[in-house]
């Protein structure tokens, strides 16, 4: 690496010029359109060859002088230039990871500051508006020779020993998280599996962002799941969540519950779910096992739902009877999570048309259910579901409805 930064000097050295090569500061919200021709710097003194009290100011100036980008979308471009900053990058990399003593409070600033300069950007639009992960080529980042080296020095960073997240959690906060979580919409396979082992660290080493991570990436799948039907990364970030479910405290809390009731479960309706239903698998699996009184309804709501997302209109004919009944069972099931989950089958376009299409025959078999709940159940979300439901369900047939609702009172007055 010393000799690559002292050729490089030598070959910008020419016609006996006095200049070496300088990296000039862009800011970052003009990454990856504004670059420039450089002309002089102090590149070539290798970290180590310097004194101990210069060492420290040499980083800094190194890490200042890699907030430099440039256009890689033009393969001709500033070729010497760019070759001096992966070789710099390269010597960071090392530098931080064999050295103590590097991380002094002062560095944490200007080494955040080369990070974020680098690695967040806007995310160009896919070349392909029709793209398929399983079909089409992933479009590949061009400036992955630098951001690659650039997240690995980030690694280097969070696995230091002398890292102190005290000192760094005033510069990796709640914003630079957002910024993370934004990038693993990438795509870029390596890019979203390294971003996948950062955010991975992050949550390890800062508690106090935990609860912060799991929020935004709860937002990213309901974005995915009701509005966007499109994230790249979604299966990078359930692989991360599976460790995380995996370090949940027992009893599991009631917002965890909630993760599994109103997004992992409503993931198995997604667009693409084929991308992601391993590790989909994984998460489900690994809350069942730490609460067994979710596991058989839970896992019976799911794949069911599952199934009705295929089914033909003839086969669901077949099985509308005993399907509904158990559905039913789950609706008046006394742990709430359960109910909540059978209700929300009336949030799929796909089952509604279904039951619109039979509604003769389904509404008879949920009616007493629903009335019964709607007046008697203590959680006022699932009153709420269910009036909803039986709201939707009246709209499909009123007379079916006001027969069996004043069939119902007269039952009651008996």
């Amino acid at each position: 690496m010393k000799g690559e930064l002292q050729d490089l000097a030598m070959n910008t050295n020419q016609n006996g010029s006095n200049h070496t090569l300088r990296l000039c500061v862009v800011p970052a919200h003009l990454h990856g359109f504004l670059y420039s021709a450089v002309d002089e710097c102090n590149f070539v003194v290798f970290i180590p060859d310097a004194s101990s009290a210069e060492q420290q100011e040499l980083f800094t100036q190194k890490l200042q002088q890699c907030c430099t980008i440039f256009d890689f979308l033009d393969s001709l471009v500033d070729l010497k230039s760019k070759e001096v900053k992966r070789a710099t990058l390269n010597e960071l990399v090392v530098y931080v990871s064999t050295n103590r003593g590097v991380l002094v409070e002062a560095a944490y600033p200007q080494i955040v500051k080369m990070i974020c300069t680098n690695i967040f950007r806007a995310l160009p639009p896919s070349e392909n508006p029709d793209f398929d992960p399983e079909e089409d080529e992933p479009t590949l980042e061009v400036s992955w020779p630098h951001i690659q080296l650039v997240y690995e020095f980030l690694l280097r960073f969070l696995e230091n020993p002398d890292f102190q997240p005290s000192i760094a959690k005033r510069f990796i906060d709640q914003k630079f998280v957002l910024q993370l979580l934004e990038l693993f919409d990438s795509e870029d396979p390596r890019e979203r599996d390294v971003l996948k082992t950062i955010l991975h660290r992050i949550y390890g080493k800062f508690l106090g962002l935990r609860a912060f991570i799991r929020k935004q990436i709860n937002n990213i799948f309901l974005r995915f799941i009701y509005e966007t039907e499109h994230f790249n990364g979604v299966s990078e970030l359930l692989e991360i969540l599976g460790s995380i479910i995996n370090g949940f405290a027992l009893p599991l809390k009631a917002e965890h519950k909630q993760f599994l009731m109103k997004v992992l479960i409503p993931l198995h309706t997604a667009k693409g779910l084929v991308l992601f239903h391993a590790q989909l698998a994984y998460c489900v699996v690994q809350f069942l096992e730490k609460d067994p009184t979710l596991t058989a309804p839970v896992m019976f709501l799911g794949e069911i739902e599952e199934i009705l997302d295929v089914i033909e209109p003839s086969q669901f004919r077949k099985i509308q009877e005993p399907l509904f009944k158990q559905i039913s069972k789950c609706v008046a099931n006394p742990h709430f999570q359960v109910s909540e989950r059978a209700l929300y089958f009336w949030n799929n376009e796909y089952i509604v048309s279904l039951i619109e299409e039979h509604i003769e025959n389904v509404l008879p078999i949920m009616f007493d259910c629903l009335f019964t709940i709607s007046k008697e159940h203590w959680n006022p979300t699932i009153v709420a579901l269910i009036y909803n439901v039986m709201k939707a369900m009246m709209e499909m047939n009123l007379n079916l409805f006001d027969e069996l609702a004043t069939s119902y009172k007269e039952d009651k007055m008996r």
